[in-house]
């Protein structure tokens, strides 16, 4: 027999076009069992949504439609379902115009971006299906995470499993997976074929990946990373065995990413994946990009023209008095390799009408970081003009390190409504821009090694204000990710009073952290999501 694990993008929320997905995908596919993604009615995560009374009513109607569409073919799908009151996280099996059966998934995650406790019930019973001499089980994404829901489905007679998966990305999900699925066949010795989404559904980025198991643990074909398709494998039993045969890549796409990419393709990979559904699925005409001739606006842009097409991408580049001719060099540059358009827009003027004005009321001050400022914000609100007149979205351009310490400004180059490197750290940006030029020269060398700079005053660098990056970039690190206290990361030879500062710095800019626009999610310790610190909080 033949099943196919459909590797698709659905949309949150678009139940009619989703069901009309699985029904033209489902004729085109040579197989006679189809896996789909969890929750692929609805797609995944709903949050909020489920709270809607229609949403229920129109996954009913979905449901019908779809039992009235499929007959030869077996489909596994998922969707939410009320019984008794309770919602359920549910897999239906259709064929031959009705659900044969249904599953209702038992482990409920409930950490770093998942909440699904908020909004499922629990199942607790093992769902099994028989297609030519085969018993399969069903599972549902976390319930591979956790030893007994397998268990229950071999007990009660599976020979092999079929998992829905909407598994999201981070830098180490993909070996997570494989490891855990290795130890389930290890514990029962049931093959395993898992299905999962692809796809950017604001923060979170669904890299698919759909995998097969053997009984013995081995992973006999993967999907491609970051790519829609199918992956077809033929199997039957002998023996009472469960053997496999050679499998299939069926995709439109053209694939540019390898079964095994490096960590930094990865994060290229899921950068651009992340830009392009978000800009395209809330449809937006295009993207702008304050281009300042540093490094982080221009991997932005490689990213974006590699997301949407240089044709759909404008690059406003707003020097001041304090911007280096270089710098405009390089952002043009940047603009002509990607065969992206740009505006040249000086702001001198429009900065000393600003501090013209407020020269009265300023007068008992000294000068400061106010009027740099100014100048982040003026440029702010010309792309939030622009945007507003051409409906494109800003993509703005901070990473990691900065938002983290608090190194940007508050409606100026933090105004826009996607943050397309925000989980970089500044390190990173260098090393997935020495990337992105091993597909094509696009980012000028002097980019690459210039001292990185706001120019929103004289002779200015980064490093007047912070610590190296290779070393505040290690002190955030262990901080964030590993959740590291100020004793331990000094124990590891880092100066205290730098270790400190940095701790400071982060806490205090919690407030403006909640007020930067979602961006893409690269690290299970994300800001965002993964970030829920309080604003008003005393700390160390």
């Amino acid at each position: 027999m033949k099943i196919a694990l459909a590797q698709f993008n659905f949309l949150v929320g678009d139940i009619t076009g989703n069901m009309q997905r699985i029904i033209d995908e489902t004729k085109k596919i040579d197989a006679e069992l189809i896996l789909f993604p969890e929750l692929t009615l609805t797609s995944y995560p709903p949050e909020d949504l489920l709270f809607r009374e229609r949403i229920n009513i129109h996954c009913e109607e979905a449901l019908a439609t779809l039992q009235a569409e499929i007959n030869d073919k077996i489909i596994i799908v998922g969707y939410p379902k009320i019984i008794h009151s309770k919602r359920y996280n549910c897999a239906g099996i259709i064929h031959r115009r009705r659900i044969i059966a249904e599953y209702q998934k038992q482990k409920l995650p409930n950490y770093g971006v998942f909440d699904e406790a908020r909004y499922f019930s629990e199942g607790n019973q093992a769902t099994i299906i028989e297609h030519h001499g085969i018993k399969f089980g069903i599972l549902i994404c976390e319930d591979v995470w956790h030893p007994e829901p397998m268990a229950h489905a071999k007990a009660a007679g599976a020979e092999c499993m079929l998992v829905l998966n909407a598994s999201p990305f981070d830098i180490e999900q993909q070996d997570a997976r494989k490891k855990i699925l290795s130890q389930r066949i290890a514990e029962t010795g049931l093959p395993i074929f898992y299905c999962n989404l692809i796809g950017g559904q604001d923060e979170l980025i669904f890299d698919g990946g759909s995998m097969v198991f053997d009984a013995t643990g081995n992973c006999i074909a993967q999907a491609p990373f970051f790519s829609e398709g199918v992956l077809l494998i033929h199997c039957e039993k002998k023996n009472n065995r469960i053997v496999f045969h050679p499998s299939q890549w069926q995709s439109q796409q053209k694939n540019n990413c390898s079964i095994s990419p490096s960590l930094v393709e990865k994060q290229y990979r899921a950068l651009v994946l992340g830009t392009r559904d978000y800009v395209i699925k809330n449809h937006f005409k295009g993207a702008l990009i304050g281009l300042s001739g540093g490094i982080d606006s221009a991997l932005t842009l490689a990213i974006a023209a590699d997301a949407l097409g240089a044709n759909n991408i404008t690059a406003v580049i707003m020097p001041s008095r304090y911007t280096a001719n270089i710098s405009i060099e390089d952002a043009i540059t940047e603009c002509k390799a990607l065969g992206v358009e740009y505006q040249l827009i000086p702001i001198n003027t429009l900065h000393d009408e600003f501090i013209d004005t407020l020269s009265s009321l300023f007068k008992q001050y000294s000068i400061d970081t106010t009027e740099e400022n100014i100048q982040a914000r003026i440029r702010g609100v010309l792309l939030m003009a622009l945007s507003n007149k051409t409906g494109k979205i800003v993509l703005t351009t901070g990473n990691k390190s900065e938002l983290a310490v608090g190194y940007c400004t508050l409606y100026g180059d933090m105004a826009g409504g996607f943050s397309v490197i925000k989980d970089l750290y500044k390190t990173q940006v260098y090393q997935v821009a020495h990337y992105r030029n091993t597909l094509g020269d696009v980012i000028p060398a002097r980019v690459l090694t210039r001292a990185p700079t706001a120019e929103l005053r004289e002779h200015q660098t980064d490093q007047d204000s912070l610590p190296p990056y290779e070393l505040l970039d290690a002190i955030l690190e262990k901080y964030i990710e590993g959740c590291w206290d100020a004793e331990k990361i000094i124990a590891e030879n880092f100066d205290p009073g730098t270790v400190h500062e940095t701790i400071r710095l982060v806490t205090q800019n919690n407030h403006k952290r909640r007020q930067a626009p979602i961006g893409i999610r690269l690290t299970k310790r994300a800001f965002g999501k993964d970030w829920r610190y309080p604003v008003t909080a005393q700390t160390r």
